[in-house]
Formats: C-alpha cells, sequence, structure tokens
C-alpha cells in the first residue's frame, strides 16, 4: 500500500494549496479571457490534461485533483457507490461551455494572447478576503454532490476538466501506443470482490477483469484495486493496450486445434 500512502500525501497537499491554485481550475476565467481574445491558465492546465491523459490518463483526477482529494474524504462519511447515469450529465454541461468559449474566441477576433496568471495576484488565486466566497462556493458545490450523490459524483456529474481527459484516453485505446493502464490476468481473480469495494469510481472493476480487457472511460488509474487485490490479478504498467485478451486468444486456439 506504499503507492496508496505517496498518492494520498499528494492529494492532502493539493487539497490544502486549492486556496492558491483555484483559478487555475476555473471554467468561468476561461469563457471571461476568450471574450478578451485572452487564453487563462485554466485554458493551457486544460489542453495540459488532454495531452496528460495520452499517456498518464486519468491519474491527474487520482493523484493531482484537489476536487478529488475532497471527495475521497467525503468517502469516509458517506460511502455508497455513485449511480452509472451520472457519466453523462457533465458532456451535458462540457458542450455547451466549450461551445460558449469558442465563439467567445471568435467574438473577441481570435487569440491575442496567452495569460497563465489571469486575475490571479502574483500567481495566487484567493489573495483577499472576499475571494474566499468563490473559493467556498466551489468547495461546497463538490460537497453537495459527494455526500448526497455518492462516491466522486462531482467527477462523474459535473466536473468540466475530466472530459479533456476521457477525449485523450479514447485517442490512446484508438492508437494503442504505450501508455500508463490497468491491465489484468482473468484467471487469477477468485471474485472476492474487494476491487468493486473499494474503487473509488464505485466502477464495476471484476467484471472487466473477468472480461481481460480492462478498460472504463471513468477509471482514473488510482491503482486502488491492484493494491488491494490479494491474487494480484490487477497491474498498472505503461505498454500498448491489446483488446483481445489473452485468455480468449488462447480459448480460439483450443477451438481451432479441436475443429
Amino acid at each position: 500500500m506504499k503507492r496508496q500512502k505517496i498518492r494520498t500525501t499528494i492529494q492532502l497537499v493539493s487539497m490544502l494549496i486549492f486556496p492558491i491554485t483555484l483559478n487555475y481550475f476555473s471554467p468561468y476565467l476561461i469563457v471571461q479571457g476568450s471574450l478578451e481574445g485572452v487564453l487563462a491558465g485554466s485554458g493551457v492546465l486544460f489542453a495540459g490534461l488532454f495531452l496528460f491523459s495520452l499517456f498518464l490518463g486519468r491519474q491527474f483526477c487520482s493523484w493531482l485533483c484537489p476536487a478529488g482529494a475532497l471527495q475521497d474524504v467525503c468517502a469516509g462519511i458517506v460511502d455508497k457507490p455513485a449511480g452509472t447515469g451520472q457519466d453523462r450529465l457533465k458532456f451535458f454541461l462540457w458542450i455547451p461551455w466549450l461551445a460558449a468559449i469558442l465563439l467567445g474566441f471568435v467574438s473577441a477576433g481570435g487569440l491575442k494572447r496567452i495569460d497563465f496568471f489571469y486575475y490571479t495576484e502574483h500567481g495566487i488565486s484567493v489573495s483577499a478576503p472576499g475571494g474566499y466566497a468563490i473559493y467556498f462556493a466551489v468547495v461546497a458545490l463538490i460537497l453537495a454532490f459527494a455526500l448526497t450523490l455518492g462516491r466522486r459524483s462531482f467527477c462523474h456529474g459535473a466536473c468540466w476538466m475530466s472530459p479533456f481527459m476521457i477525449l485523450g484516453n479514447f485517442v490512446k485505446e484508438k492508437l494503442r501506443f504505450p501508455a500508463f493502464r490497468l491491465h489484468c490476468e482473468p484467471d487469477r481473480c477468485v471474485s472476492c470482490g474487494s476491487c468493486d469495494k473499494h474503487c473509488p469510481m464505485s466502477l464495476p472493476v471484476s467484471r472487466l477483469v473477468k472480461s481481460g480487457c480492462f478498460f472504463h472511460r471513468e477509471c482514473i488509474l488510482c491503482g486502488i484495486c491492484a493494491d488491494c487485490c490479494p491474487k494480484n490479478a490487477i497491474w498498472l504498467r505503461m505498454k500498448p493496450q491489446s483488446c483481445e485478451p489473452r485468455y480468449l486468444t488462447a480459448s480460439r486456439r483450443r477451438g481451432r486445434s479441436a475443429d
């Protein structure tokens, strides 16, 4: 569990410095900046998350995201699985929001400059007492999702950053180049359910293991399932993905031999 101790420590730091980094995650400031022809720091970060996900998947969500850290704390209070229907909600929010950004740049006559520290004070997001009103409003929104709708519900239903990484994951899986992924050995699985119980994203991990092809767009590659598996049936590794499981291939070979 050494990996999880390191991950939790990094998450704790990200949550503690959230008042400093808040504006770099802002969905509002990127729209406001686009109306001035300015690409704000959040826009740079979101583009970076897409590129990040091409090689590291959604590990940002499990290692560095302050909202994810806050939700994991909430899971100790309300530990119930998130509903599967929440996953689509963020796309209904994300698509018009993305369109508003593009229209903003069009109305401003295009991109004029990049300002990573847009609307920050020497790089600090909350530098005055009034800024904490926005900070606590964002925290309250995250808490409302996590404490009422289940584990990491904000990630599932309202996060405006995750679609960038989901898109990157889609590209990664289509191209099948080496990247961090969860891999599994179905024959080792004893259906103990430990992976399903501990998954912070409430995914059907054991079913994915049994399928022999471990991929889910909501997987954040935290590695908890790999670390809690008593039979080491799951592991995290950087390598190409093959969506034709080895055990199925072996079965087909046996079938051909029998024919």
